[in-house]
């Protein structure tokens, strides 16, 4: 045995870790005197460094009964509820012992004991709580000098749920050969660490395997952005980190530190990762900045990130330039050069009346308008209303931005001083005759400019005032002829300067001479004529009364291209509306020539204000595009039709140049159906059907062709009720088969139009009529695409090849069959307009026809109905009054009535009968013919 401890501390000798583990545990155990003896013993060694080593060994083999112990001093958990206890040993094999009974063991036990009372000295056997029976690993026969058989085991065991403040550990022998080496008490815990600027402390683990919740503590200059934690595991490892600390403004992250901005440098906010350089025209001259101060000169607005740069307030707008119009005067002038570095720039007008002497200026006040407004304006342009004439303004423009405010100096103005032109007087000559009137004026006293030409305008006292004609001249003089006699004329006159229009001086009136009269001596002879002249006049006017009772009258439309000055079109059929009196309130829409606009119409007579819609011409427009623009004022001024768009006046005396119609709340048929699709009902579409047809009627009769019909073009108000619009001029069909007639609304597509009006530019109402056909079908379809996908090109050659649109879905035969009849090949076998309205009527009247497989077609319905029956009772010459009536089909005429007859032109009684006759016979045969 002696010879076993010697070898088992040589072999501890050479491992210094071993060494300091024994050494270390050495210290807090010691002997008690057990049961019997001989016990546990002590035995004192030398390392080869001469360092003295303690072991407890015992090997009391050659008798029975063994029950030997050796206890620790108390051991303090210092909190820990869970603790380790490593043990090195070594133990002799018993089959190599020589004459050993075989009560020899080859284990021992190891115990532990809970206590407070760090000085108890005895400590009952049965109070011991077992912690595991110690078994080798690997055991020795024979003690080798050169230690290379000597084995050294190692085990480790835990206790768990410690609660008291220490505890004692014995070992117990029951007969072995044992030599306890080294004993190590210790327990786990996680480490202090920094993670994501937390630091999180020393922590002990908890009991068995439960994890210790731990809160973080933000290192030096920060705060937490979402609380940190982690959890300690019960093998020592930090888990799960959760939340985060950020470094407060002005500092920055380094590793696991916050360290202050550089100077140059700045962190606005906590959640910014680093510190960032001063943007332009800014500095930070001392650490930990958490902006940067903009240098003299230059702002940054409140609601500006302190990551922008510092910006000024903008220079004086540019090249202002002012058009003076009457009493209007339009303002233009082009952005500041220097912009202050935003781009929220916005202009202010401040408005003055000076004085003759340019002295005295007092503020416009409210009685002068700005359109659009006065202040704020983001556009460089603004028309000035309601100005005073022959009187001295000084506009002042200012231009602003988002740091104007903070500038102590003036901000960016540049002035235009105009004066609007004086009232010319008109001093009537003694000079005049039947026919002629002339005119002498003196021109204002103040001009503003070189005047360039002065514009005299007359018109008939007892006519409308838009009826006037327009004479212009050099001269400050002017002989009107031409004038009827003995009439009253009211004659204005106006200067032109280069700064625009003045306004027109008073009203005069002035009245032609009378023609003489005369007797003489042919006096009989001129009387006899006299009468005979006067008699044909009355067979003439007598012939025109009987044929106007018979034939309704029918106006037609005269083209605005057939007038010399275009300018004489606009003033015959438009109305002239003061741009004082519209207020914009929203832009609805775009096209070529401005933006169509939502305004707030006020007349100023009946003080009364409605919402109509405006075109608004472009600045920087050509006297071609304004002539284009205007002809569809020109155009429009000549329609009266509930289902044809209201113009209700233009704006021309001012800019910008407008066309003011109607407003129409639903906005554009297409548009409206996809909106609203499958919502009416099939009475409600052909409702509107006939409304277009109706329309399309009344332009056909004042033979007009429209040229564009598409549901795009047809507008809807809040009633349902639909009316044809766009009635430009500009149409140019392109060479490519892929093209589409140019307009001023856009390009047309092909599959709109009829196959002659692509072929050979043949546009007639019967090409409208083609048009009009597929409108309906984009009605009943509730605005699909015509021909879907199918290419330009493809549609062309499918039409040619005589495919035609198929039935939309729960489209009703009868309007389908009307739908392929307005897209017949021949033009002269398409219905009338007149015929198409006549039709929808009686369906509109009879909505079971909707229902029916029954189809009514304008040549004759399903009967095969070709007024042979007329033929039959010798009325073939009413034909064409039957047919132009819309009695097309054999049910169209069962229920007509003697007024419709007279209607129709069949005013002789006895035609009347006889064709009422042949009616009844056909109501009476009506369920006998064949389908």
């Amino acid at each position: 045995v002696t010879s076993f401890i010697h070898a088992a501390n040589k072999l501890i000798s050479k491992n210094p870790c071993l060494r300091k583990l024994f050494l270390l545990c050495s210290s807090s155990v010691s002997s008690e005197a057990p049961l019997s003896r001989p016990q546990w013993e002590e035995i004192s060694v030398m390392d080869e460094r001469n360092t003295p080593m303690r072991t407890y060994q015992v090997c009391n083999v050659m008798e029975a009964n063994q029950n030997n112990w050796l206890r620790t001093r108390h051991i303090s958990r210092e909190g820990a509820q869970r603790v380790y206890i490593e043990i090195k040993f070594t133990l002799r094999d018993c089959n190599s012992l020589p004459g050993v009974p075989g009560t020899c063991k080859e284990t021992f036990n190891m115990y532990y004991y809970e206590s407070n009372n760090a000085n108890l000295w005895f400590i009952k056997e049965s109070q011991y709580v077992k912690i595991d029976t110690i078994a080798a690993d690997e055991s020795f026969t024979q003690v080798d000098v050169g230690d290379r058989v000597m084995k050294l085991n190692t085990e480790v065991r835990d206790i768990s749920n410690l609660s008291k403040k220490g505890f004692y550990l014995a070992f117990q022998d029951l007969g072995a050969c044992i030599a306890l080496v080294s004993v190590r008490v210790f327990y786990k815990k996680c480490p202090l660490t920094v993670l994501n600027l937390a630091q999180f402390p020393d922590t002990i683990t908890g009991g068995d395997t439960a994890l210790v919740e731990v809160h973080g503590q933000c290192v030096n200059a920060s705060e937490e952005f979402e609380a940190p934690k982690m959890y300690c595991s019960a093998d020592g490892g930090w888990l799960v980190p959760i939340g985060r600390c950020v470094c407060k403004p002005g500092f920055e992250e380094n590793k696991d530190f916050c360290q202050p901005c550089r100077p140059g440098t700045y962190k606005a906010s906590a959640t910014d990762a680093y510190c960032t350089k001063c943007p332009p025209h800014s500095s930070s001259p001392q650490e930990q900045s958490i902006e940067c101060t903009c240098e003299k000169g230059f702002y940054r607005a409140e609601a500006d990130p302190r990551s922008m740069a510092c910006t000024r307030p903008p220079s004086s707008p540019e090249n202002p330039i002012s058009t003076v119009n009457e009493t209007c005067v339009t303002l233009d002038w082009s952005p500041p050069r220097d912009m202050g570095g935003r781009g929220d720039i916005t202009y202010s007008i401040h408005c003055t009346k000076c004085s003759g002497d340019a002295r005295k200026c007092t503020p416009c006040g409210s009685s002068v308008h700005f359109v659009p407004r006065q202040y704020g304006l983001s556009s460089a342009t603004v028309l000035v209303t309601d100005l005073q004439p022959d009187s001295n303004y000084s506009f002042t423009i200012e231009s602003q931005n988002g740091v104007s405010d903070l500038s102590p100096t003036l901000r960016g103005t540049v002035v235009i001083n105009i004066t609007t032109t004086q009232t010319v007087s008109v001093v009537l000559k003694e000079r005049r005759s039947k026919d002629s009137v002339t005119l002498a004026w003196q021109g204002p006293e103040r001009p503003n400019g070189a005047i360039v030409e002065y514009e005299v305008i007359y018109y008939e006292k007892n006519q409308r005032e838009q009826n006037y004609t327009v004479l212009k001249t050099r001269s400050n003089m002017m002989t009107v002829e031409g004038l009827k006699p003995g009439t009253t004329y009211v004659f204005r006159v106006r200067a032109r300067t280069d700064g625009g229009y003045g306004s027109y001086g008073g009203e005069i009136e002035l009245e032609t001479s009378h023609e003489g009269k005369k007797m003489n001596k042919s006096f009989p002879t001129i009387l006899a004529v006299s009468v005979a002249g006067g008699i044909v006049l009355l067979i003439f006017l007598v012939t025109c009364f009987v044929v106007s009772r018979l034939q309704e009258s029918v106006r037609t439309y005269i083209h605005p291209h057939t007038y010399e000055d275009p300018n004489q079109a606009v003033r015959d059929f438009a109305k002239e509306i003061d741009a004082s009196n519209i207020r914009i309130e929203r832009v609805i829409g775009a096209g070529e020539f401005g933006n169509e606009t939502a305004v707030d119409h006020n007349n100023n007579t009946k003080r009364r204000s409605i919402y109509v819609a405006i075109k608004s011409l472009k600045a920087g427009y050509s006297d071609k595009q304004r002539r284009d623009f205007l002809s569809e004022a020109s155009i429009m001024g000549q329609f009266d039709h509930p289902n044809i768009i209201r113009l209700e006046g233009v704006v021309t005396r001012c800019k910008p140049v407008m066309i003011i119609t109607e407003f129409m709340e639903n906005g554009s048929l297409d548009t409206f159906l996809k909106k609203h699709d499958g919502q009416f009902t099939v009475i409600q579409l052909v409702g509107m059907l006939r409304g277009i047809a109706s329309g399309m009627k009344y332009l056909s009769d004042m033979s007009y062709v429209h040229r564009d019909l598409a549901a795009r073009n047809i507008l809807v108000n809040s009633n349902l009720v639909c009316k044809v619009s766009d009635f430009g001029l500009s149409r140019v069909l392109e060479d490519d088969p892929e093209a589409a007639y140019t307009t001023r609304g856009g390009k047309i597509p092909i599959r709109w139009t009829a196959p002659e009006a692509i072929a050979y530019r043949k546009f007639t109402s019967a090409s409208d009529v083609w048009s009009y056909g597929i409108v309906m079908w984009e009605v009943i379809s509730y605005g699909e695409r015509p021909y879907w996908e199918m290419s330009n090109q493809d549609v062309i050659k499918a039409i040619d090849e005589g495919y035609r649109l198929p039935a939309p879905m729960d489209c009703p035969v009868v309007l389908h069959q009307l739908m392929l009849d307005c897209w017949e090949k021949g033009r002269s076998d398409r219905p009338k307009f007149g015929q198409i309205v006549t039709i929808l009527d009686k369906l509109i009247r009879n909505p079971a026809s909707l229902r029916e497989g029954r189809t009514i077609n304008h040549k004759g319905c399903i009967f095969s109905f070709h007024y042979e029956w007329l033929e039959a009772i010798k009325m073939g010459q009413y034909k064409e009054n039957f047919s132009s009536a819309g009695y097309v089909s054999l049910e169209s005429i069962l229920y007509i009535s003697i007024s419709e007859l007279a209607k129709m032109g069949v005013t002789l009684a006895g035609h009347q009968k006889k064709i009422l006759s042949s009616v009844q016979s056909l109501q009476t045969q009506d369920s006998h013919v064949q389908v």
